[in-house]
């Protein structure tokens, strides 16, 4: 039987994770395939992981491996796990590889949106499982501070939840599609809170959680690249999507200052 500390780690985990769900609402606002819209929304999923590689897994990796190595080290070993992570993606990439551009037909190289949004979930859902292991730790050891991190997660994880129901929807347009996808991903959080009680406790110290950070930033910088970016740039608003962008990757640091 879990102890209150446990119970009430898994809750605040659990909340955090759901929160994902709230990013996918915008779905219900949107009718009809609108091409600016779903370039705008692809091109802010770009900026948001690109931000929360950058400012957020790769920055906690590098002071989690400075709590065990020297400076020098530290930052070895964050650049070395973000490279496994991009040669993770890279490796996945190459056994499901997306359409190629077929001259001929016109056909475009990134028109499997439901391919961009089931990779969109699974990066994710990576980022938000040691996310999940850093909530529970924090929620079992002091209460403040687990409400303070879960509430800072929940407001990464709105945005995040476009990410994955935006490409899904217009992919399949289906609503009950898009809220699963998001669910799956945010259910990620709760999993890593799980985990981190029943197997990990043994196991987790500083070095192993920021090897994993970095090489989910490293995962979720190839598929922002490789994926997210392309489509955004397909529909003929190449602007907008950049603008987006841009407005993605200004908006998750902001979420630490509220």
């Amino acid at each position: 039987m879990f102890s209150d500390p446990s119970v009430r780690a898994l809750i605040l985990s659990s909340l955090a994770g759901m929160a994902t769900l709230l990013g996918a609402v915008v779905i219900f606002f949107s009718k009809t395939k609108n091409e600016r819209l779903l370039s705008v929304s692809l091109g802010f999923a770009a900026g948001i992981m690109l931000s929360v590689s950058f400012t957020d897994l790769f920055p906690n990796a590098e002071t989690l491996f400075r709590a065990s190595l020297e400076p020098q080290k530290a930052v070895l070993c964050a650049v070395g796990f973000l490279i496994v992570g991009l040669l993770v993606a890279s490796g996945i990439d190459t056994f499901v590889p997306h359409d190629a551009y077929d001259a001929r037909s016109g056909d475009l190289p990134h028109k499997d949106l439901f391919r961009v949004g089931i990779v969109s979930t699974a990066a994710i859902a990576l980022h938000n499982f040691p996310e999940g292991v850093a909530t529970f730790m924090a929620g079992y050891k002091d209460a403040a501070l687990g409400v303070s991190i879960a509430i800072a997660i929940s407001l990464h994880n709105i945005p995040e939840g476009i990410a994955v129901a935006m490409p899904v929807y217009y992919a399949t347009n289906d609503k009950k599609k898009a809220l699963k996808y998001t669910f799956l991903s945010g259910m990620a959080e709760p999993v890593g809170a799980l985990a981190a009680y029943s197997v990990l406790r043994p196991f987790i110290g500083d070095f192993v959680l920021g090897a994993v950070f970095a090489a989910v930033a490293g995962i979720m910088i190839y598929i922002t690249v490789e994926e997210l970016i392309p489509s955004s740039r397909q529909y003929g608003h190449d602007r907008e999507a950049l603008w987006a962008t841009f407005a993605g990757i200004c908006l998750m640091p902001l979420t630490h200052a509220i």
